[in-house]
């Protein structure tokens, strides 16, 4: 499978901003490729790190013998102005990987996609998470094959030698509790934390909009207090890495738990399939399960936070139908059954999918972690507006100001309304 340099797409950007300037609304006319099948091409990132991507396109190719995916490869780090840059040339890349639904709406209200609602309605809409994320007053310029979501990762022979019993259906109250309880000195003299918690906003933020009902770009952030008290008490504690180290060390969340430096670790659904992975190379020998994300009280419904991912149909693409097909057989049962197969969560969540999944081998099937893969409600981590982008670098920036002390949580909270409020919603 070819893999096509960002050179190449420059160079064919250019070669075509003379042809898709006159592009209707349903993209170029179809053209035939040589040797009798058509290249389907796909924005992707990190192609050889994420397999999810060589997972759909061999079984689409499998299944559509007649057609050759190539993917565009693009560095994580570089994905959003790349393919904004991209599609502002006229780039005409087949089918576009949507990372984020804050440059999803960008891009769709910017006119840069296809309408896809006849996909849509092929696609069986009641157990395909996340689709609300993409619908703009009734139409759809994207659909979900992915959806993720943050759960509790833990270490079950720390547990074990803890003397503590597994943190099934555990409050936020009982997580903290257990952090202090499950930190200590390991056998070989190694730290252990009773908890990691990644430095990223969301591990406070998000979890808090989640389960107060709070809304992110609303600029009132009073809902995110008492989340910043009980995780600014764990790094006091020493129950978790604190934040200015495990930042200025840019510690992986990978190291953190699959070397046992930490018993329990927020995370997203992401992750399973990189642990899955690392058992499976021996590069880990972490005995793992899953648990749901703690709550704010016991005895309620399960509340946790996550963002689908999706594929669109560039405004501007050469295979328009093929690009269509591609995306119904991706969001479908057996784009489904593809990613599942290695660890990835589908955002078609139905029973045959969910038993795929835990035929994985490594994955662990206990109760717990079966539970734990179906949470009740699952908010957006992050909501579908054009002040998202300029929100969420406010919210990032005050709450690293929060987490090194040099605001207290009520400046700190206070802070991020006013500039909320004064930069973004104004």
């Amino acid at each position: 499978m070819k893999r096509t340099t960002l050179a190449a797409i420059a160079l064919a950007a250019t070669a075509s901003l003379g042809l898709t300037a006159c592009a209707g609304a349903a993209g170029p006319a179809e053209t035939a490729d040589a040797g009798g099948k058509t290249t389907l091409s796909v924005s992707v990132w990190n192609y050889e790190g994420t397999p999810e991507f060589k997972a759909l396109f061999d079984g689409y190719e499998a299944a559509h013998p007649d057609v050759n995916i190539e993917p565009v490869d693009i560095l994580a780090d570089d994905y959003p102005q790349k393919v904004t840059t991209m599609l502002a040339g006229g780039d005409t890349t087949d089918v576009l990987t949507m990372k984020n639904v804050t440059d999803y709406s960008r891009y769709a209200n910017n006119g840069q996609l296809q309408e896809i609602n006849s996909v849509v309605d092929s696609l069986d809409k009641d157990n395909l998470a996340g689709l609300d994320a993409f619908d703009l007053d009734g139409k759809y310029f994207a659909a979900p094959y992915r959806q993720d979501f943050w759960l509790l990762y833990y270490n079950k022979d720390l547990f074990k030698a803890a003397g503590l019993d597994e943190p099934k259906n555990i409050t936020w109250d009982q997580y903290a509790e257990l952090a202090k309880k499950l930190t200590g000195t390991a056998p070989d003299g190694k730290r252990v934390y009773g908890t990691y918690q990644h430095y990223w906003r969301s591990t406070v933020q998000a979890i808090a909009a989640a389960q107060n009902d709070g809304d992110l770009i609303g600029g009132d952030y009073s809902f995110a207090k008492d989340q910043y008290n009980m995780t600014l008490d764990l790094q006091k504690s020493g129950a978790m890495l604190d934040f200015g180290t495990a930042m200025s060390q840019k510690t992986s969340y990978r190291s953190m738990f699959e070397t046992a430096q930490t018993a329990m670790m927020p995370m997203g659904s992401w992750y399973i399939s990189g642990i899955v992975a690392a058992k499976q190379a021996g590069k880990t020998t972490v005995d793992w399960g899953l648990a749901q994300l703690p709550q704010k009280s016991a005895g309620g419904d399960t509340t946790t936070f996550g963002s689908p991912t999706a594929f669109a149909v560039n405004k501007n693409a050469k295979h328009s139908d093929e690009a269509k097909n591609f995306i119904e057989w991706a969001s479908g049962a057996e784009g489904a059954k593809a990613i599942a197969k290695i660890g990835v969560v589908p955002a078609l969540q139905t029973a045959d999918v969910t038993a795929e999944y835990f035929k994985l081998p490594g994955l662990p099937t206990d109760e717990l972690s079966k539970a734990a893969f179906s949470p009740d409600k699952t908010v957006l981590e992050m909501p579908v507006s054009d002040k998202s982008a300029a929100t969420d670098k406010i919210l990032t920036q005050e709450h690293e100001l929060v987490m090194v002390g040099e605001r207290s949580i009520d400046d700190g909270i206070a802070e991020m309304g006013k500039r909320v409020k004064d930069e973004v919603l104004k």
